[in-house]
């Protein structure tokens, strides 16, 4: 088995997504408030800058920046997956699959990262964010979904507020997926 290598970058600008196990439920979105509780935890222990964010129901997307000299970003990842799973209800379910692998937990175990270099890199992601509640049929606009920074750049004057909210005409410009 090849051992997993990930990018490391002391006080880089990573992208991340971090997937539920078990994919058709909606923990996340149900129990949001767990989720910020863990990344303030996680936060204050390790800062970080979190820069964008949406949280769906069965995965999240961020854009983190780690402090100057620091690439730590697992650890970091491992504490919020713990924190939140700490402040749920002991109801898991394990699939055949799981159970062969011994792998337990509401999270699967890795994480998907890429580091972010370049300005253009940066707000393609940034709008891959905030874009991807519409991409999965949550809603039909950007603005409608409650759990993303989206908000937060349309108060800081960032986007409009009507922003991608055509439809994937306006994603032109994203370029992913």
């Amino acid at each position: 088995m090849t051992a997993y290598r990930r990018y490391r970058l002391k006080g880089g600008c990573y992208f991340f997504t971090a997937s539920l196990a078990e994919r058709r439920i909606r923990l996340l979105t149900e129990n949001v408030q767990a989720l910020r509780a863990a990344f303030r935890e996680v936060k204050q222990a390790h800062p970080f800058t979190m820069d964008a964010v949406v949280i769906l129901p069965d995965h999240l997307h961020c854009i983190w920046t780690l402090p100057e000299g620091d690439d730590d970003f697992s650890m970091r990842w491992r504490q919020i997956k713990a924190a939140f799973s700490r402040q749920l209800p002991k109801a898991e379910r394990h699939s055949q699959s799981r159970l062969k692998k011994r792998e337990r937990g509401i999270w699967q175990r890795r994480f998907w990262e890429h580091a972010i270099r370049e300005e253009v890199d940066y707000q393609r992601h940034v709008d891959y964010i905030h874009y991807n509640p519409v991409k999965h049929g949550y809603v039909m606009a950007v603005a409608d979904w409650p759990f993303s920074s989206f908000h937060r750049f349309v108060r800081l004057g960032l986007y409009p507020s009507d922003w991608a909210g055509g439809g994937l005409q306006d994603m032109d410009s994203v370029g992913m997926e």
